[in-house]
């Protein structure tokens, strides 16, 4: 696909991390950009930075999200792009003891819907959402394309280590709904991809101590440190241009695998 002014994108999880990142790559090409979060002071601040538009949306709504595309595209227009960053996690083991007190526990099963609310459906419920607007579309060229989702997953998808069960599931599913959808729409020229990224200097590890972070940077093979926003947002964009790149999920992990703990 051949980016400039006459296309425009929807950024879930678009106000910071992988999500603003792609979404300044994308401006930078001239594509007008509508971000989806629910950080609404930094989402009005960067979507007024790249001139663009801020929605604040929770995707496990379903009527926030359609009222989201609906504002978007009476912004920028339909939707050729929709990159899925909204996402998040937790840590509980699926059955343990208290540290403390020695009570035995289980996952608590609120916590572990919650994440495949949001990581799992809420991806779904806007690929669904987005894919029927780009049907809308004219194809861009002779082989019908109309326009590319690219998701985002995680190495947990495939390494999850203790205390991931919820969110290894629900990458896991990103993963596995991927062929499926890319063949779902495939006669309607819509491309789908999944990035599975490794550990990533986001706001989610941002507040973690320095020690931590040399930890985890140097528990990468190689290059021995932690990913940069920025070279999610330039493989979204390789999955972009590359009319290709179909029903494919490709780790961005420095050749990680991640260990038990």
């Amino acid at each position: 696909m051949k980016l400039d002014s006459s296309v425009s994108a929807v950024i879930t999880g678009g106000s910071s991390g992988l999500g603003a990142a792609t979404a300044r790559l994308l401006a930078e090409k001239g594509v007008k950009t509508a971000l989806f979060d629910l950080n609404q002071e930094a989402g009005e601040k960067l979507a007024s930075e790249l001139g663009g538009v801020f929605c604040k949306v929770d995707v496990t709504s379903q009527a926030d999200c359609e009222k989201g595309f609906e504002a978007a595209r009476s912004e920028i227009g339909q939707e050729r792009i929709l990159v899925n960053c909204a996402g998040t996690g937790n840590a509980f083991k699926t059955a343990g003891r208290d540290k403390k007190t020695g009570e035995i526990q289980t996952f608590p099963m609120d916590k572990f819907e919650q994440i495949i609310q949001i990581n799992l459906i809420g991806t779904f419920r806007c690929i669904a959402i987005s894919s029927a607007g780009m049907m809308s579309l004219d194809a861009l060229d002779e082989f019908g394309e109309r326009g590319v989702v690219i998701n985002t997953a995680s190495v947990a998808a495939e390494d999850g280590q203790m205390g991931q069960a919820s969110y290894s599931a629900s990458k896991a599913g990103v993963v596995g709904m991927t062929l499926p959808i890319a063949r779902d729409l495939m006669s309607e020229g819509i491309r789908v991809n999944t990035i599975l990224p490794g550990i990533f200097d986001t706001p989610l590890l941002q507040g973690a101590p320095d020690k931590v972070k040399q930890s985890l940077a140097a528990s990468v093979p190689f290059p021995k440190r932690l990913g940069a926003p920025p070279e999610y947002a330039h493989l979204s964009l390789a999955m972009i241009e590359n009319g290709y790149f179909n029903g494919e999920s490709v780790r961005l992990d420095g050749a990680i695998r991640m260990a038990p703990r």
